[in-house]
């Protein structure tokens, strides 16, 4: 996929005026205070931007000629409110430096850690705290503690889309590292320190202390280790790849070889920050490309949407039109995107970085490694040269398999899917639970057993011959189906099945939630029942149970027996559910309406299970009177369904 003409820069008209060139008209300095209309308190920003640009001169030009030490001396103390102090001594190293890339990517971190920090202000007030940078910078809130007139400034720079946006230029991949003048990065930098000066007379005024939130934690890191570990050869080979790449545009470029320098430094979040924006504009220079809209390449004005990931990976575009980005990425690429960038119980980088959240010292190897694999595995696929001697390289092809092998992790079906495993993993760990000796029982227990047993047996019996039609050729429930039930297995077998997950319809993911719902009360109650076992059993042994609470432990002795297939089957069934959840969208809405209403029984009874099972409550009669009634409900339905299935047949 080649281009016509190379790109020189991705900023409009207008945005490169108002970044690279009105700061830059008029030379007498003005008082920031000068920007705010007396009679209306609005901000002129192309106005401000020309006025300001002497001012920024001034601030940088007197940066230049300190030394750090000199720098720590004066403004290393106003930088400690922020919790990332080392983030603005590092910009000030960078200013120092000229180097570009550095000063672009420290304008990136000062950012997002000058919003987390502005939030923590916001809340010391005893307010939720906005989400966006551009909120806390135009509320009052903010503005009675640091003055109207150092927001406005502070919204020229960053805080606006008619501004400078010096933000989202940068976290969106459309500037370059030379379109960022240094003197911008140097005025935010003071800023920030004049920020602290003013928030010290605050907290001394008003007697309180500013706390700071925790930083996100990334999980499951295991999970988030995709490709093998990169190595020197694979990072000299990127290097490589992205300047003979066609999703690099030539004045991106520095920004890729400083990612993957800072891989190379152990510098996984620099990495990660670095390598988001370029990810974006390289795909967003494909989104143009094959949808045949290449003014969507550039900056938008204030008044429309910039061209982001989540437009890129929706299915349609904002003119209901088919987005063809998917097509052309194909299902791995797009849920690997989805997976890092989008889903609520992914890790979200882009959100945690961009906004402040993460810590940038204990940022994971792991998601750089997979972000930085990921990437160089797109390199390879739109290379300039030839792709198919490329991708035969020995280094490039185990992680390019991972790449075209990768599943999900995240979607709410990957979600549920390991649930239910986990679920089940915590069922069969029952059969491990201590029991008490046969003679023992025989002294204390009556008759009762097949009250118990039998009815709630048979049915589940039943339902589980009900099930076998939908079940493939090759798997059955083999042997007695309450003492030999599914296995771990044959879970694992049946999610082998391909499940659709990009782009599910709406009557899709609500079943999910569902599912998902009972498959965590069901755990809820595996998990009840082998705490009270244990702890039951101690105190049998112990002898510390009362006559009452000893039949009672024997009666859930006794419930388990006939506990563990009904919960065995609730799996079985949402899995079934799961691997034909699109046909959910071929109901009638009165047949949609039903299915919902059949597995909010469903719902509702292991609610009520985990009430009944708790140690506190301990219902174990009322149990088996609810396990039955809901088994009985549930043979209905399956029933009536099989019917409608045999008859379409």
């Amino acid at each position: 996929m080649l281009l016509s003409d190379p790109v020189s820069t991705c900023l409009s008209s207008p945005v490169h005026y108002m970044v690279c060139e009105a700061g830059f008209e008029i030379k007498a300095n003005h008082a920031p205070s000068s920007i705010v209309s007396e009679n209306d308190q609005t901000v002129d920003y192309v106005e401000s931007v020309r006025s300001l640009g002497p001012l920024c001169e001034s601030v940088h030009m007197h940066l230049q000629s300190l030394t750090m030490e000199q720098f720590e001396d004066q403004f290393g103390m106003w930088f400690q409110w922020t919790n990332s102090s080392e983030v603005f001594l590092e910009m000030f190293d960078a200013i120092k430096s000229l180097h570009a890339a550095a000063i672009s990517f420290s304008l990136m971190k000062l950012t997002a850690c000058l919003e987390r920090a502005l939030g923590d202000v916001f809340l010391l007030i005893g307010k939720d705290c906005p989400f966006l940078l551009r909120d806390l910078l135009a509320s009052q809130e903010l503005a009675t503690i640091f003055g109207q007139s150092v927001m406005d400034v502070l919204r020229v720079f960053i805080g606006s889309p008619d501004g400078l946006n010096l933000r989202n230029i940068l976290w969106h991949g459309f500037a370059s590292p030379q379109e960022i003048p240094v003197k911008y990065s140097s005025m935010v930098l003071c800023l920030t320190a004049g920020l602290g000066h003013l928030l010290r007379n605050y907290l001394l005024q008003t007697q309180s202390t500013l706390v700071h939130r925790p930083y996100v934690s990334f999980t499951n890191l295991q999970e988030l280790h995709i490709f093998p570990d990169l190595n020197h050869e694979l990072l000299a080979l990127a290097e490589e790849l992205a300047i003979k790449s066609n999703i690099v545009l030539r004045p991106m470029l520095p920004f890729w070889m400083t990612a993957l320098l800072s891989f190379r430094q152990f510098r996984y979040a620099d990495c990660v920050i670095l390598l988001l924006p370029q990810l974006e504009s390289g795909l967003r220079l494909l989104f143009t490309t094959v949808n045949k809209c290449p003014s969507r390449l550039m900056t938008a004005e204030s008044s429309s949407l910039y061209t982001t990931f989540d437009e890129m990976l929706a299915k349609q575009l904002n003119n209901e039109k088919a987005n063809q980005l998917p097509l052309v990425l194909g299902e791995n690429t797009m849920e690997f995107l989805w997976d890092f960038l989008n889903h609520q119980e992914g890790p979200r980088v882009r959100d945690h970085l961009s906004h402040g959240e993460s810590s940038l010292k204990d940022f994971p190897r792991e998601i750089a490694n997979s972000i930085l694999a990921f990437s160089i595995t797109l390199l390879c696929r739109f290379f300039k040269g030839d792709v198919a001697a490329i991708k035969e390289h020995s280094v490039l092809k185990p992680l390019i398999s991972c790449a075209n092998s990768y599943c999900s992790k995240f979607h709410p079906i990957a979600q549920l899917k390991k649930q239910v495993l986990k679920c089940m993993k915590s069922i069969s760990l029952w059969s491990d639970l201590p029991i008490v000796a046969e003679e023992q029982i025989q002294e204390i227990a009556g008759s009762g057993k097949e009250i118990v047993e039998v009815p709630c047996t048979l049915v589940t019996a039943d339902i589980f011959s009900q099930l076998q039609p939908y079940l493939s050729q090759n798997i059955r429930l083999l042997g007695d189906p309450v003492n030999d039930l599914i296995t771990e297995k044959l879970l694992t077998d049946l999610f082998r099945k391909h499940i659709r997950i990009l782009f599910c319809p709406r009557p899709v993911l609500e079943i999910v939630v569902v599912l998902r719902q009972i498959s965590t009360q069901c755990h809820q109650v595996s998990c009840q029942v082998i705490s009270t076992c244990e702890t039951r059993y101690k105190q049998w042994i112990n002898k510390s149970l009362r006559s009452r609470q000893r039949q009672n432990y024997l009666r859930m002795r006794r419930s388990v027996t006939f506990l563990s297939p009904v919960l065995q089957l609730i799996l079985i069934l949402i899995t079934l559910e799961l691997i034909h959840i699109h046909t959910a969208c071929e109901k009638t809405a009165s047949g949609y309406q039903q299915y919902l209403k059949f597995l909010k029984l469903i719902l509702q009874y292991t609610e009520n299970l985990v009430t009944y099972t708790s140690l506190e409550k301990n219902k174990w009669n009322e149990t088996v009177e609810l396990t039955h009634n809901t088994l009985l409900k549930i043979r209905t339905f399956l029933g009536k369904r099989l019917m409608l299935v045999q008859l379409a047949n």
